[in-house]
């Protein structure tokens, strides 16, 4: 259910080490997630002819095309990592064995009952296998009673005998629990019911026929148009961004785990599959090592990612879409792995060159190694690329996050903060505007905290209090603070990380601090400096703190600034 592994390749004895971390591609999407043999060799990425020797010919080739990289990548040594997660996780070494339970847990008195109905049988009538995966399989059914009568349905079958560890026990948990909260939205696909006997769990849901949006890239010789490709991001985003405010995070993202309902050209598109889902407070991180190679994003690798992962996941989504190949690849999972963390992708083969402005600054933005850059869903559906699609900005939690770090800023850093804010051109504006209005500002317009909570609520499911977002939101909404107007509300809000990230921050930080050279910048002792900063008088930090100072009049230097508009910490001068 696409955890990445490879399996070892022969290689030299002198090579031992390399010989536990280089593996062979084990395609995410047909083997790992299906169980059946991989649909193309891995030596044939492309659709077009393979430029491997050794490739057939006539290879039939089904999968997402792949770009070649100019110079080799060693292997790194995530690929020994992800393999021992898997063996932990679901009891197992190799992909298809569960054998090996974690630690001192085993098969044997593993409490399988979930407590769903044992009706199954009862309601419904199976029909054909649809699809296989790495821990089950998923088949149509018919409705025999109830409010499915008559009624095609998808049922997701998962043997309770692949269930050897408590974590997978959990993870099916975890996926009805979410399914079941999540619901409704048009763009995920339905929940109906979970069942269970001795040997099985199924989870019920809709079936939708129209094949994977991977299928439909093939169809189309290996990439949209951007005005197809507008409409395929959108209802990707529209999902993802929903996820994301209840606090879930998907975990593998890719073109396989998005489903058309019908074969209808304009069908809608639904998220599938979130077997490898989890809940993620605001201010927490997640470290387990999961989803699919090609998809895979950097920070995931690095063992503390959240949400910021599965947007990195839709940024190799769109790259696909516009060009028809992959932004990171290599022979080996190792290689892949390498150059998720230290390749770019390439924006200078066609068609890069003859496409938009917009589409290149949009997928550069979700492909930014550092997350804290990454466009967030809310902002991705904000950006000027999508524009003229009548699209509904849902409400944003990096909002939450931002209003609470400048809440609890010094007067110095939030008069920096409203300097940049004054920078913002109107189409940056939009995106604060409709964020602003989410959160009910009153007739005079002004938001209170209360008002932070109270625009959650009207969107919260039980995976809102499963994730304990509620907690963080209601932590944000108990903080004294004065009310906050339009203008205020963009200095609070704005992410200096994410403004950096764009070609005009220059001219944004340059223009930003003329302002506060007229506005808020003043002479400054380096132990008021330090004081500001919630900082403490030793050495170290005074000797930092002297390069914020200009020495001819004692106020903020450029450098100062641009370093206070980040945020500082006790921990960030213990680095330095």
């Amino acid at each position: 259910m696409g955890l990445c592994h490879g399996k070892p390749v022969e290689i030299p004895q002198n090579q031992s080490e390399t010989r536990e971390i280089h593996g062979e591609i084990n395609e995410a999407a047909s083997h790992f997630e299906t169980g059946k043999t991989p649909r193309f060799p891995f030596y044939s990425p492309s659709p077009l002819p393979s430029g491997f020797k050794n490739s057939p010919a006539n290879s039939s080739v089904t999968s997402t095309p792949l770009r070649f990289f100019k110079r080799p990548f060693p292997p790194p040594s995530p690929a020994k990592h992800i393999r021992a997660l898997l063996a932990r996780r679901h009891g197992s070494v190799k992909p298809n064995e569960a054998s090996i339970p974690e630690g001192s847990e085993c098969d044997i008195g593993l409490d399988k009952n979930y407590g769903f109905s044992k009706q199954f049988m009862n309601h419904y009538e199976v029909g054909e296998e649809v699809g296989r995966g790495h821990f089950g399989y998923t088949c149509s059914a018919k409705g025999k009673k109830g409010s499915l009568k008559g009624h095609d349905v998808a049922v997701k079958v998962i043997p309770k005998s692949k269930m050897t560890t408590a974590i997978a026990i959990e993870d099916v948990r975890r996926e009805v629990q979410i399914l079941r909260a999540l619901t409704g939205h048009k763009n995920l696909v339905q929940f109906y019911d979970a069942y269970e006997d001795d040997d099985n769990v199924y989870i019920v849901m809709e079936l939708c026929n129209g094949g994977e949006l991977l299928d439909r890239i093939l169809s189309r010789g290996g990439k949209y148009s951007e005005e197809d490709a507008k409409v395929v991001m959108v209802q990707i985003l529209s999902a993802v961004a929903y996820c994301h405010i209840q606090g879930v995070v998907h975990r593998d993202l890719k073109p396989e785990n998005f489903l058309f309902t019908s074969k209808v050209e304009n069908a809608p598109l639904k998220a599938i599959d979130f077997g490898l889902s989890d809940y993620v407070k605001p201010d927490e991180r997640l470290n387990d090592i999961v989803g699919s190679a090609y998809y895979v994003a950097p920070e995931v690798l690095h063992r503390s990612y959240g949400t910021e992962a599965d947007m990195w996941s839709i940024g190799v989504i769109a790259y696909i879409l516009l060009c028809g190949s992959r932004p990171f690849w290599a022979r080996t999972e190792s290689g892949i792995f390498r150059a998720v963390l230290k390749a770019d992708p390439s924006f200078d083969e066609l068609p890069w060159p003859s496409l938009s402005l917009d589409a290149v600054d949009f997928v550069k933005r979700l492909l930014n190694k550092d997350y804290r850059k990454r466009l967030t869903a809310a902002q991705a559906l904000s950006h000027p690329w999508l524009a003229g699609h009548d699209i509904k900005i849902p409400l944003d939690m990096i909002i939450y996050r931002q209003v609470k770090a400048y809440i609890c800023s010094s007067s110095l850093r939030k008069a920096a903060l409203g300097a940049l804010a004054k920078t913002l051109t109107v189409p940056q504006l939009t995106y604060f505007k409709e964020q602003f209005q989410l959160l009910g500002p009153s007739k005079s317009g002004f938001l209170s905290m209360q008002n932070f909570k109270t625009a959650i609520m009207r969107s919260c499911t039980d995976s809102m209090k499963d994730s304990r977002v509620i907690d963080y939101v209601n932590m944000v909404g108990a903080l004294q603070y004065r009310r906050l107007d339009f203008e205020e509300f963009c200095a609070a809000a704005i992410s200096v990380y994410q403004l950096e990230a764009m070609e005009s921050w220059e001219q944004h930080a340059r223009r930003a601090y003329e302002l506060f050279e007229k506005d808020g910048n003043r002479p400054i002792m380096i132990e008021e400096l330090a004081s500001e900063l919630g900082l403490s008088p030793s050495v170290p930090v005074h000797v930092v703190l002297q390069d914020w100072i200009r020495h001819s009049d004692g106020k903020l230097s450029f450098l100062g600034f641009v370093r206070l508009l980040h945020g500082v910490s006790s921990r960030s001068f213990q680095k330095a």
